[in-house]
């Protein structure tokens, strides 16, 4: 046996290898292929400038990430930039797919034609997207019809079963099959709850938001011509109201035919949303509720008011501040809605300049993207020139995935630790191992009661190097120590996502069984934990290189 080391440069894809070997005149070749990956996510980079009639600009083009990894778009509007190009990109390539999750990535596909005139590719890739969500949807479907939170769990989810519902239905009317016995087991559900449900005086915030979960299920049975009057009649009579439920009942009566019922339960009340963020039950924020009030005033044929929430959101879609899922799918949502319905003029035209090459272009829609090469084959310049008399929005928007070891620590109202243990529980280290050696990745998990909440909806992120081998995630009561039991995990081939919720001042322990399996230098990618829907509450150990040896007894 022949050992030998080769080295990768820095960049992805396909590395392709010939072996040849000859002797006693006799001679072979064999074409290796190998996949050559980065674990480290994606970063975008954004620049964004606003041109006067006649004004121009250049762009900079430096390319973001490792060669292979790296991608360029310039995004020219006549409306508030909404980052559409990044917003959609985070959505498809989500690494993680409860129910909220799947609905978010392909809801906003639906309308995105009302904010942008297609690219071929998009044409071709949107409708499968769409069709594969409404497929993925099945494995989330109870017994009683309505959808869960993850994937074959017994009880259904309340917004998940609303915000899924919402989403087929929606899709059902622009032409999209969907399974008849998916929609009437969830049509079933979604008359049972709403017909038996009661508010509760418990002010525990699970129940503050049942109110809007309710007056959501009500909003999807009347768009599926189905209105539960009575349930809405006797919710319209809380004097407990919440501003939230109050502006989607009033979508519900819109929908049924009573659009005066619809006014007078909004008309002297406020759209003004104090900030927060809730890490789980109906996965919302002072954003998203701002584009459920939107999506209510499009219905009501109020433009006028809808158009100022409307910017808002734009400017909070477009800044530096992180948004999650459900408040981008929303957002997107209730932009392209408000846009469709809009009867301002869509075209626009400028002129934008590539490798030297000016280009005159133009758009009926409110948005247009243009691919920009960031391969080395284009001058690094990008020019555009507004040739319209009101304001153009241009944005660079600039991706890719960064060099392993960049990473840096963080400890944000979490904490972990990170040990690796072999076979009887002791402490090893995992940056020289013999091959074959089989150990255990152990993470624990603390939330120290800095928020004073419990947390929930989060998700343990460890992607393993090529080197190594998951052999077995079942390990209770390993090393003396139990094994917490997650709320779901999908273990993949080279990672493992781990969801669960934590109390205040608790700690939780996950393990993972490992092999040292391939010799060679690798790259072990950093530990991860953080909250889906906040992820100002995270925790990161970095990452480090590590070899797998042969075996002293060869």
């Amino acid at each position: 046996m022949v050992n030998f080391d080769l080295e990768v440069t820095e960049g992805v894809g396909i590395a392709k290898f010939k072996i040849s070997a000859s002797g006693n005149g006799e001679s072979a070749s064999q074409d290796i292929e190998i996949q050559i990956r980065n674990p480290n996510p994606h970063t975008t980079i954004t620049q964004a400038v606003v041109l006067e009639a006649n004004q121009k600009h250049t762009f900079d083009v430096q390319p973001v990430g490792i060669r292979g990894t790296n991608t360029g778009t310039l995004e020219v509007s006549n409306i508030p930039p909404i980052d559409l190009e990044k917003s959609l990109r985070y959505l498809i390539q989500y690494p993680h797919g409860c129910i909220e999750q799947t609905t978010s990535a392909a809801f906003p596909q639906l309308f995105v034609n009302q904010l942008l005139e297609l690219k071929p590719t998009q044409k071709d890739e949107i409708p499968k997207n769409i069709a594969t969500a409404i497929e993925r949807l099945k494995q989330f479907q109870t017994a009683e019809g309505g959808f869960s939170y993850w994937p074959g769990d017994e009880d259904a989810s309340a917004w998940g079963s609303n915000y899924a519902g919402h989403f087929i239905l929606e899709a059902q009317q622009q032409g999209y099959t969907v399974p008849v016995n998916l929609l009437s087991r969830w049509k079933d559900f979604q008359q049972k709850r709403a017909r038996t449900w009661v508010p509760s005086n418990n002010t525990d915030e699970y129940y503050r938001n049942q109110d809007l979960d309710q007056a959501y299920r009500l909003y999807t049975l009347a768009l599926a011509k189905s209105p539960e009057l009575s349930a809405m009649n006797r919710m319209r009579e809380m004097k407990t109201l919440s501003l939230q439920a109050r502006w989607r009942l009033a979508a519900a009566y819109t929908l049924a035919g009573k659009p005066e019922v619809a006014k007078t339960l909004t008309e002297k009340f406020s759209t003004i949303i104090p900030p927060y963020q809730e890490l789980g039950y109906t996965y919302g924020s002072d954003l998203r509720d701002k584009a459920m009030i939107v999506e209510t005033m499009v219905l009501m044929n109020n433009l006028k008011d809808a158009a100022p929430i409307v910017q808002q959101i734009a400017n909070t879609l477009s800044s530096n501040r992180w948004c999650s899922t459900q408040e981008i799918g929303y957002a997107l949502l209730a932009v392209s809605k408000f846009v469709g319905d809009s009867e301002s003029s869509k075209d626009f035209k400028f002129v934008y300049s590539l490798n030297g090459k000016s280009v005159n272009a133009g758009s009926s829609t409110p948005i247009m993207q243009i691919d920009v090469p960031v391969d080395g084959s284009n001058d690094r310049k990008v020019g555009i020139e507004n040739k319209n008399a009101g304001i153009l929005y241009a944005r660079l928007v600039l991706s890719g995935q960064p060099l392993m070891g960049e990473e840096t620590a963080t400890a944000d109202d979490l904490n972990i630790n990170v040990r690796y243990l072999d076979t009887k529980g002791s402490t090893i280290d995992p940056s020289n191992l013999a091959q074959g050696t089989d150990f255990v990745a152990e993470v624990t998990v603390n939330n120290p009661g800095s928020r004073g909440i419990n947390y929930q909806e989060m998700v343990l992120t460890q992607i393993f190097p090529s080197g190594w081998e998951i052999t077995n995630n079942r390990l209770d009561g390993f090393g003396g120590v139990a094994t917490s039991r997650p709320e779901y995990q999908d273990i993949r081939d080279d990672r493992a996502y781990t969801y669960f919720d934590i109390r205040k001042g608790l700690t939780q322990v996950y393990r993972i069984q490992l092999n040292a399996a391939y010799r060679g230098r690798y790259y072990l990618p950093a530990v991860q934990c953080a909250a889906m829907y906040d992820n100002a509450i995270q925790a990161r150990v970095v990452g480090q290189w590590v070899e797998v040896t042969t075996p002293s007894n060869i």
